[in-house]
């Protein structure tokens, strides 16, 4: 077969929902093929691309490390080609400002870096953003999109998920010096936790004691407004701090910070969402555009 008779974007639709639905048949039913039809596409692919993307071991569909690269990849392409055509169809400019309320740690860690590819595609796009990690009312900041963190509250708001991030404590070298390092769950009561001062989902620290989880009650010597300004305290050796993963990968890369506990963390996570308003009419292709890049390529 040629390069030319490769239809890789219709291999790559029938890849993901194989991956979404959970399995073949699913994959068979939805795109209107046999499930050994969608068997043979995906061995096929694999025997092209010269790697395995599945293990068929196991009931239910997993993906290898290549697999789930190749995954991403491509829900992004086609929501790339989606977009293409959408404009297309329409006729429609790109253009015109978009208000984005984002909390402080994933502004800067996760949105700022993909702002620039962001305006190089869509160059008569503006972008206003502010960041806070209280809950706002996105009429009255006026915003178009704000990213949510934690379970979502029932509204007239729609939302399309980003991803996931596990949660992990955190102390600086400089603090664990002075005052030692935790070896227990039961040990953190003796150290100082740095806090939220706003009211959360989740009041306390979950941690795992023996075979149960627990939640450990924060009564912090110090208390902050966002995950930013808590990250700044834990480098400061203000004491240790519980924030998600992504917030502090680089500086436990680094060695400012170290990540404790690891045997006691019960695996929570959260789950970050790009939130809109769903009532009044089509949404306007700059929001569609920029909830369209965020989904394709978010990497929590």
């Amino acid at each position: 077969m040629s390069r030319q008779d490769i239809n890789r974007s219709g291999e790559m639709e029938v890849f993901v929902r194989a991956v979404e639905l959970g399995g073949f048949t699913a994959a068979a039913h939805a795109c209107r093929m046999t499930p050994s039809a969608v068997s043979k596409l995906v061995t096929r692919l694999e025997t092209r691309l010269g790697t395995r993307l599945v293990n068929r071991s196991t009931r239910k569909l997993q993906l290898t490390p290549e697999g789930c690269v190749f995954y991403e990849r491509s829900v992004a392409i086609l929501a790339d080609i989606a977009e293409a055509e959408r404009n297309a169809a329409s006729g429609e400019s790109v253009a015109g400002p978009i208000r984005i309320n984002t909390s402080a740690s994933f502004g800067n860690h996760i949105l700022a870096p993909l702002v620039p590819a962001f305006l190089s595609r869509y160059p008569d796009i503006t972008l206003d953003i502010s960041h806070t990690d209280r809950v706002v009312d996105l009429l009255d900041d006026r915003a178009d999109v704000a990213i949510r963190t934690g379970p979502l509250k029932s509204s007239s708001l729609i939302a399309r998920k980003l991803g996931t991030a596990r949660m992990i404590i955190v102390a600086s070298p400089a603090y664990l010096e002075r005052h030692g390092e935790p070896k227990s769950a039961a040990e953190l009561r003796h150290h100082r936790r740095i806090g939220f001062a706003y009211s959360r989902s989740i009041e306390g620290w979950p941690v795992r004691q023996g075979a149960e989880t627990v939640t450990l009650p924060v009564t912090p010597g110090v208390q902050v407004g966002d995950g930013e300004a808590m990250r700044h305290m834990a480098l400061a050796a203000a004491g240790l701090a519980r924030l998600v993963h992504f917030t502090v990968r680089a500086d436990i890369e680094a060695g400012r910070l170290i990540s404790l506990l690891e045997n006691d963390n019960p695996g929570d996570t959260e789950d970050f969402h790009a939130v809109y308003i769903g009532q009044g009419g089509p949404l306007p292709t700059r929001v569609r555009v920029m909830l369209d890049f965020l989904a394709g390529h978010v990497r929590l």
